[in-house]
């Protein structure tokens, strides 16, 4: 059973990106063009999970931390001042800024697993590492409740959530190390999404039951990375893609008021 999976895994990373960016665009297109239909929207909920792994493991594999996350949360406030200058009245806090915070969470998770695992560290610097992962999660969620972020405390939570049990680079023992399965970590991010369906009742959130569907494809990752370097693919695509609807919508919307 387990050879027939591993064979079965023919999805690198880039494709779950690709994936994961089609998704994106029929979402948005749908928002843009079609707010009323839903359908849009729930085919655009199969985007969250693909790119929400797709976080983990760049924070499972990227070796300039700083770097990782400064990129993803400039590019966040970029799209936030842009958000608010077409819409100054509500105060909105898209994915970027939801991915921001998974990051932040993930490294201090790594960080508290790197001194509980280190033979060297005393045992009140074990306790004490696990402060800053504390603290970030209540400051996230005290801001999810305070501000309109983009699938809200859960969302953050996917991506840190599938990284529970990532032990790469750290110095855990061979028994914990057997953890790190690559199915036991999709099956966890799976575990917020499922809170988050169960939690809210309003129109959108009544379709994020969709993004389960993404399961089945998340099981085909084999964990490679692909032959081509998309590293920033995501940093580009995503406001590029925004930009080009907005642009097609005003565009249209002109042409009719001629």
């Amino acid at each position: 059973m387990i050879e027939t999976l591993k064979k079965a895994r023919i999805l690198n990373a880039n494709t779950l990106k690709l994936l994961a960016a089609f998704f994106m665009v029929i979402d948005h297109f749908g928002l843009i063009f079609y707010p009323n239909v839903l359908w849009w929207r729930a085919v655009g909920r199969l985007s969250m999970p693909l790119f929400a792994f797709a976080i983990s493991e760049g924070c499972r594999y990227t070796r300039n931390k700083t770097k990782h996350f400064l990129l993803l949360f400039a590019l966040g406030v970029a799209c936030q001042i842009v958000y608010y200058i077409f819409d100054p009245v509500n105060l909105y806090f898209g994915i970027l800024i939801t991915f921001s915070f998974s990051i932040l969470l993930i490294y201090a998770l790594q960080f508290f697993k790197e001194k509980l695992f280190n033979k060297d560290c005393k045992v009140w610097e074990k306790c004490l590492s696990f402060s800053p992962f504390f603290l970030l999660l209540v400051f996230v969620n005290l801001f999810c409740r305070k501000f309109e972020v983009d699938y809200g405390f859960y969302g953050v939570l996917m991506p840190v959530f599938a990284s529970l049990f990532d032990f790469h680079r750290i110095p855990a023992p061979d028994k914990v190390q057997k953890l790190d399965c690559l199915t036991l970590r999709i099956l966890c991010m799976f575990i917020p999404l499922l809170l988050l369906t169960l939690g809210y009742d309003g129109e959108l959130y009544s379709i994020v039951f969709y993004a389960f569907l993404t399961l089945p494809i998340l099981l085909l990752y084999n964990g490679q990375k692909g032959k081509r370097n998309m590293k920033y693919f995501f940093y580009i695509f995503y406001p590029v893609h925004l930009g080009l609807l907005e642009g097609a919508y005003i565009a249209m919307y002109l042409l009719q008021s001629i």
